[in-house]
């Protein structure tokens, strides 16, 4: 018997849902730019998204804040620093180059996602460049960046994450990441900030 509640096409998931306002949709840029390279130095935690034929794994990655370097617009640098050797997402990467980031900073709603595809390299430099204590990472893994993207803060929120933690400063506002992302028309960062701010609020559920 079928089930009528499944939603099983993207016509039957579109009729679930309002449409994003065309602001969500367009605030999406394919380079790092000033607030991203901000918010990623900021960053001492993140999440790396990958796929392989084994499926799906998500895996943690931490180290004091900017562990994860901006090489230049285009390119991030994550070291794979010491753990349980697995290398159950480095596997991934082998068989299927694309990739997620998650870069999160407690005290602060907002996520930063990038997406693009990955290689893994033990280059002798790279490697030195992230050395901690005298210790080398074994491998580099360099994205090469397709796709940044601001996430609002409301799942942070809604979960109290950081409780009553207050946002470190000099990391960029919703409003300034969101006016550097979208493509085509002017956002004054301050008066998006401030709507967002009375928007989040009011839209939590």
């Amino acid at each position: 018997m079928t089930d009528p509640f499944v939603i099983d096409t993207p016509e039957k998931l579109a009729a679930a849902y309002e449409p994003p306002h065309p602001r969500f949709l367009a605030k999406v840029t394919d380079r790092l730019e000033a607030t991203s390279v901000a918010f990623i130095a900021a960053s001492p935690f993140c999440i790396l998204a990958t796929s392989g034929s084994r499926g799906p794994h998500a895996t943690p990655r931490g180290d004091a804040p900017g562990f994860v370097v901006p090489l230049d617009e285009r390119t991030l640098a994550l070291p794979d620093r010491r753990g349980n050797n697995r290398l159950d997402g480095l596997h991934d990467i082998l068989e299927n180059p694309e990739v997620a980031l998650l870069f999160l900073i407690p005290g602060v709603g907002e996520t930063l996602r990038v997406q693009g595809s990955a290689r893994i390299t033990a280059d002798p430099a790279l490697r030195a460049r992230f050395a901690v204590d005298g210790k080398e990472p074994a491998t580099v893994l360099l994205v090469a960046v397709r796709e940044v993207y601001a996430h609002c803060a409301k799942s942070i929120l809604r979960a109290q994450l950081w409780g009553g933690r207050e946002r470190p400063p000099g990391v960029p506002t919703n409003g300034q990441m969101i006016a550097a992302h979208s493509a085509g028309g002017r956002i004054d960062p301050e008066q998006y900030e401030a709507e967002y701010q009375a928007r989040i609020r009011a839209q939590m559920y």
